[in-house]
């Protein structure tokens, strides 16, 4: 589980590290790394699993049912990252417990078990473990990241270098020394002065006034 507030930095860390391991997949150590994401949220848990239709007789596997399997089923020597990127809670995560066990099995409704192989990772993003229970939070490990400790003008930074293909370097720097300037001052007054409907830190007012500045040049 890599857990942090947004703009912390967690779906920057597992696909840094994922093209780092792909880039040396010749060495025998490491192999190519694919990665997969859902949101568990934005889909209901029937969708999510699979559902046992009444009317019909019939199993419909769910979205996560499917990739799994198609992984498990996989002759490819590539690992496999699934990749939760959304809130954990009790709804749909205790189904995943024998998942994240030594078992390393998803048990479906319909009786069905698929086996996961070595090569594959179940992963989680999330904000934080308030709605998470004991027992899931025991069965995995734990990357915590602070937005403090990673700060906003990483942002900056980051931004003005994208530029540099467009711009003189000249123009770049300059550019570069006044949004620090800038934004420091921003964001200070708006934390002192300013009330947010939505919890937000510093790096969040970061990304919107980058956004406001592409719109307007």
């Amino acid at each position: 589980m890599v857990v942090g507030d947004p703009y912390a930095g967690k779906s920057s860390i597992i696909k840094v590290l994922q093209d780092a391991m792909s880039a040396i997949k010749n060495d025998p150590k490491f192999v190519n790394v694919l990665t997969y994401f859902c949101n568990p949220k934005s889909i209901t848990q029937n969708q999510l699993y699979g559902v046992f239709d009444m009317d019909t007789q019939e199993w419909s596997d769910g979205v996560l049912a499917i990739k799994i399997r198609d992984c498990a089923e996989s002759e490819s020597p590539d690992r496999k990252w699934i990749c939760f990127d959304g809130p954990v809670d009790a709804v749909w995560i205790e189904n995943m417990n024998t998942v994240l066990d030594d078992n390393k099995k998803l048990c479906l409704n319909s009786g069905q078990i698929i086996k996961l192989k070595p090569t594959m990772t179940i992963m989680f993003q999330v904000d934080d473990l308030s709605q998470a229970s004991p027992a899931t939070v025991s069965r995995c490990g734990m990357v915590l990241l602070e937005s403090g400790q990673l700060g906003h003008n990483v942002h900056i930074t980051s931004y003005c270098a994208s530029l540099r293909d467009l711009f003189e370097p000249k123009t770049c720097d300059k550019l570069e020394k006044y949004f620090h300037y800038m934004v420091d001052l921003c964001v200070e007054f708006t934390r002192v002065n300013c009330k947010f409907p939505c919890p937000g830190t510093g790096a969040f007012v970061v990304q919107h006034i980058i956004k406001m500045v592409q719109c307007y040049v």
